[in-house]
């Protein structure tokens, strides 16, 4: 059975896993995909690992194409995934409606869950923030990175501390189960981050990948992409 080979942000994989049993049906073509930090990800294309369908960052996107990597002209945006913070299933909600919340809530957790601070987008910007909230020092001996967003959010839902927090894309959060979405960073530490998806420049499953684009970024799935965290 020919493959469709994605190279994907870790914040898209539950809206390509909730489309894969009718792209599959309709093409009998199977998907093969990588997900992972968006920096691990763009490393892994100019290293050589084919691709017929890149999904990163818009501003990723947009400079892969510039350097020949994927098609520009094939780019189009799934949508915008806030940073949001999590918690297990059945913990109490801490409030993080501004700073000062966000800040009281992360000193008062044993473990804080979140992915690689130097690859993944999400994290990347939640170490910003701890150095913003001033409490890097505080909260160094509590803090879990992972790989990726879902993996920190899996040791999320495995935790036995007595109080664990995560904070990773709206999108990884919602797809796992044990955790739930507590609430998107707060203005003065938010981030929203548009996804884009562009078909390899070396694509071998081409019309494929044109096929699960379209599905990816049709008006007919906006409903569904907004359940999913795509706002």
């Amino acid at each position: 059975m020919k493959k469709l080979r994605i190279l994907s942000g870790g914040a898209a994989q539950g809206l390509v896993e909730q489309l894969r049993p009718a792209f599959e049906a309709e093409t009998g073509c199977t998907l093969d995909g990588t997900f992972g930090a968006v920096g691990a990800m763009r490393a892994r294309l100019l290293d050589g690992t084919p691709a017929d369908l890149v999904i990163l960052t818009r501003a990723l996107i947009e400079g892969l194409a510039r350097d020949g990597h994927v098609a520009g002209a094939t780019a189009a945006d799934l949508g915008t995934v806030e940073t949001a913070i999590a918690v297990r299933h059945g913990d109490a909600i801490p409030p993080v409606g501004d700073a000062a919340a966000l800040r009281t809530a992360l000193l008062e957790a044993d473990a804080i869950h979140f992915p690689d601070p130097e690859q993944a987008t999400a994290g990347i910007h939640f170490a910003k923030v701890l150095r913003d909230l001033g409490i890097c020092d505080d909260v160094s001996s509590r803090l879990k990175t992972a790989p990726n967003g879902a993996t920190a959010m899996r040791a999320l839902a495995a935790s036995t501390s007595r109080r664990p927090i995560g904070c990773t894309q709206a999108t990884e959060i919602l797809s796992t189960p044990g955790i739930v979405l507590v609430a998107a960073l707060p203005p003065d530490c938010a981030l929203a981050t548009v996804y884009t998806a562009a078909i390899g420049a070396r694509a071998e499953a081409a019309a494929e990948a044109m096929r699960l684009l379209a599905l990816l970024t049709d008006a007919a799935g906006r409903e569904d992409r907004r359940r999913l965290g795509f706002v």
